[in-house]
């Protein structure tokens, strides 16, 4: 057999055929050193002198079924110019691992189609060495990715675990990338993001979040130039969770039992847009029932009608007047949950309108988020935070059936 075989078949050249073994249905390829190829790692001089070998064993691309490795003593030099003592380079696999540049290709590869556990089972190697490979990868790909320019993005957290453990992600809104994903959801977790940015240079015109305050203050303190929008659909969810509130409180308050059964489960039908009713089941009467026996009730219902309104204007003029109207008949309208959000709606006033200078919103990382999900949920949960931190990254890239 002729080293033309193993320079063909898997790559290897530079390096001397001795002969070929069969263990326990694998073939092992037995290759040396070319002496006079022998370089110094350091200085990839010539002028070297032999200090020992270590005997080292790389898997390679199977046959069918059959493993096969390429045993090699890897030969220690000394460097006559730079006086280094070192392995010499391979070049067909990285002389920390066990397996060859080819092998980590094709374990790729089959990543693309296939889970890790799949893979692992296919190559007839343990899930931990599949795994590195792809985590290796994902880092050379995405440790550092270029933001100079980025010009819109969007915030947003998720849960990743029981107990409120959150992860901060961070998407280009103009190719949909995740650029950044920190630990938690307070504002120190984008710490390492602000100074990315600040290293490439990038000139942020545009971020939308949600009103979180953590994100509220890490945006006034890094991006102070850039137009803050906030996300209709939490502002929305904002109000919606204090509507719950007024209805809990008038059912606990209710002295008769015919308001407490109008009330009960009715919390759904005021959160509900009108136009998801649904009639067969009986659920617009049910709601009308309920708001017209209950004064308090009917005004935060509308209210919160009207305030969907906003994004629907036909210029930001309008949706100006619409608002300055809705804060001054909040504040008018003696409800508690009423007043205390108007001054919510007046502080985040600009923030809130802005949407008519930069049609943005966190919509496309909500969607990303139910993607992060399902990777999560197939992959039975990740350990390695670091590695499931770049599988986010590297996931809109995905044109395939998610695997873990």
């Amino acid at each position: 057999m002729s080293t033309s075989i193993i320079y063909h078949g898997w790559g290897i050249y530079g390096y001397d055929f001795c002969k070929v073994t069969f263990e326990d249905g694998a073939m092992i390829f037995h290759i040396a050193h070319k002496t006079k190829s022998l370089r110094g790692s350091a200085c990839q001089s010539n002028s070297v002198i032999g200090r020992g070998t270590t005997p080292r064993q790389f898997r390679s691309l199977p046959v069918g079924s059959h493993p096969v490795f390429f045993k090699l003593n890897v030969q220690r030099v000394e460097c006559q110019d730079c006086k280094l003592v070192r392995q010499v380079q391979l070049n067909f696999a990285d002389p920390r691992v066990s397996y060859s540049k080819r092998f980590e290709r094709y374990a790729l590869e089959l990543l693309r189609h296939m889970t890790i556990q799949d893979v692992a089972r296919h190559l007839g190697i343990s899930w931990d060495v599949i795994k590195e490979i792809q985590k290796v990868d994902l880092i050379k790909r995405f440790s550092k990715p270029g933001l100079k320019s980025l010009k819109r993005l969007a915030i947003d957290e998720i849960a990743v675990a029981k107990g409120h453990k959150y992860l901060t992600v961070v998407m280009d809104l103009d190719t949909g990338a995740v650029i950044f994903v920190g630990d938690t959801k307070e504002h120190e977790a984008l710490e390492p993001f602000w100074k990315m940015l600040g290293k490439n240079k990038a000139n942020i015109v545009a971020v939308a979040t949600d009103m979180g305050r953590a994100y509220l203050y890490a945006i006034h303190q890094n991006l102070p130039n850039a137009v803050h929008v906030l996300d209709h659909f939490h502002v929305v969810k904002a109000f919606n969770d204090k509507l719950s509130s007024l209805r809990r409180e008038l059912y606990r308050e209710a002295k008769d039992q015919l308001m407490k059964n109008v009330l009960k489960g009715t919390r759904w039908l005021l959160l509900k847009n009108p136009e998801n009713l649904n009639a067969k089941k009986g659920e617009l009467e049910r709601l009308e029932e309920a708001i017209s026996l209950n004064k308090p009730l009917a005004v935060a219902y509308y209210m919160k009608e009207e305030l969907r309104t906003f994004w629907q204007q036909k210029s930001k003029a309008e949706a100006e007047k619409l608002i300055k109207g809705w804060i001054t008949k909040a504040e008018a309208s003696g409800i508690g949950i009423l007043k205390t959000f108007s001054k919510t709606v007046e502080l985040h006033k600009a923030a809130i309108l802005a949407c008519y200078d930069y049609k943005i919103s966190t919509g496309p990382l909500e969607g990303f988020n139910n993607k992060i999900k399902t990777m999560k949920r197939q992959a039975y949960g990740f350990r390695d935070m670091e590695f499931f931190k770049l599988k986010i990254k590297a996931l809109h890239q995905t044109k395939y059936a998610l695997v873990g």
